[in-house]
C-alpha cells in the first residue's frame, strides 16, 4: 500500500493533486471558430454556476490579441476571479502584455484593489448571475502611438456596468478571440463549473456577428494539466467543468447557442465529485439581442 502510494505520487496521470504545469495551474480554453480578420470589439456572457469551494485561485477570462494592420500588439484578458486576497474572495482583472513580455500600461482604475494590484480589482460577483465581458476602445488618452481598450463588466441581472479600467496597446484592432478557465485547485478538489454564452465580434462597419462554433482545447497531462477538465454544450452555451470526468475529447468543435433563440436557462446540480455535470432546463432569463 505504501508503495502504491509513493507509485502514485511519482507518476503523475493527472486526476490526482495540484496541476504540475510551469504556472502551477491547469487550463481550458474555447477557441472562437471566426474567419481571419481584425475586429473592433469583442464580448461574452460568463455565468459562475457553480462556485469553487476550495481556497485557490480560479480565473475565467475573455481574451483577445491586438493588432495593427497585422503587426502584433501584445494580449490581455478581462475576466471574474475567485481570489482569496480579495475582499469575499472575488475579484475582477483587466491586464495584458505587449509583445515583449512586459505588462501593458493603462489608465487608472475607480475600483479599490485590497491587495494593491493594478490589474486585478475588487468586484463583488454573485455564482449563478450571468455578466457580459466587453472589450472596446476606450475612452482615456494614452500617450503617443498607444491606443486605448475598455474592460467592461455588465451584469445582466441588474444592468450595472463597471468599467475596470483602459489598457494602452500599439493595435488598433482586436483578433484571436478566445475564452479560458485557469485553475490552481487540485485535480481531484470538489468541481466547479462556468458557461460561456452570446459570443459576439464587431466589425469596422457596426455590425455584430454571433460565434456558432468554438474549439476544444486541455491543457496536456503531459505539460501538467488535470485530466478532470471538460466542456460541454447545453442549450444556452458552453460549460467548462473541474474535478469531473472528461466526456469531450481534446480539439472538439462545439455548436454556440444563438442569443436569438434562447428562451431557457439550465439549472444545475452536482451529485458528487468526479461525476458529470447535471443540466435540467428551467425557466431563467433571456439573453438581450
Amino acid at each position: 500500500m505504501i508503495f502504491d502510494r509513493l507509485r502514485r505520487k511519482l507518476e503523475w496521470d493527472g486526476t490526482e493533486g495540484r496541476p504540475r504545469s510551469a504556472n502551477a495551474a491547469s487550463s481550458l480554453h474555447l477557441t472562437w471558430v471566426v474567419p481571419a480578420g481584425e475586429w473592433v470589439e469583442v464580448e461574452a456572457v460568463l455565468e459562475i454556476l457553480v462556485p469553487p469551494t476550495v481556497p485557490a485561485l480560479s480565473f475565467w477570462a475573455l481574451q483577445a490579441s491586438f493588432s495593427d494592420r497585422g503587426r502584433d500588439g501584445g494580449a490581455a484578458h478581462l475576466g471574474l476571479q475567485w481570489h482569496q486576497s480579495y475582499p469575499g474572495s472575488t475579484a475582477v482583472n483587466w491586464g495584458g502584455y505587449a509583445p515583449g513580455g512586459l505588462e501593458l500600461d493603462g489608465s487608472p482604475s475607480s475600483l479599490p484593489s485590497t491587495p494593491g494590484n493594478v490589474n486585478t480589482r475588487d468586484f463583488e460577483w454573485v455564482g449563478a448571475r450571468p455578466y457580459r465581458l466587453r472589450i472596446a476602445p476606450g475612452e482615456s488618452s494614452p500617450p503617443p502611438g498607444l491606443h486605448a481598450w475598455r474592460g467592461e463588466i455588465t451584469d445582466l441581472t441588474t444592468g450595472v456596468v463597471t468599467v475596470v479600467r483602459d489598457l494602452w496597446s500599439t493595435g488598433t484592432r482586436l483578433t484571436a478571440p478566445v475564452v479560458w478557465s485557469e485553475v490552481f485547485a487540485r485535480c481531484d478538489d470538489p468541481s466547479a463549473a462556468v458557461r460561456w454564452s452570446a459570443l459576439r465580434l464587431l466589425d469596422d462597419d457596426g455590425t455584430r456577428h454571433d460565434v456558432a462554433e468554438v474549439a476544444v482545447n486541455y491543457q496536456r497531462v503531459g505539460d501538467g494539466g488535470c485530466i478532470t477538465t471538460d466542456a460541454q454544450a447545453d442549450t444556452t452555451g458552453i460549460v467548462q467543468v473541474t474535478g469531473t470526468t472528461r466526456v469531450t475529447r481534446q480539439g472538439a468543435r462545439l455548436p454556440v447557442p444563438s442569443p436569438f433563440l434562447r428562451r431557457w436557462v439550465p439549472a444545475f446540480r452536482h451529485e458528487a465529485p468526479q461525476e458529470r455535470w447535471v443540466a435540467p432546463v428551467r425557466p431563467a432569463w433571456e439573453a438581450p439581442g
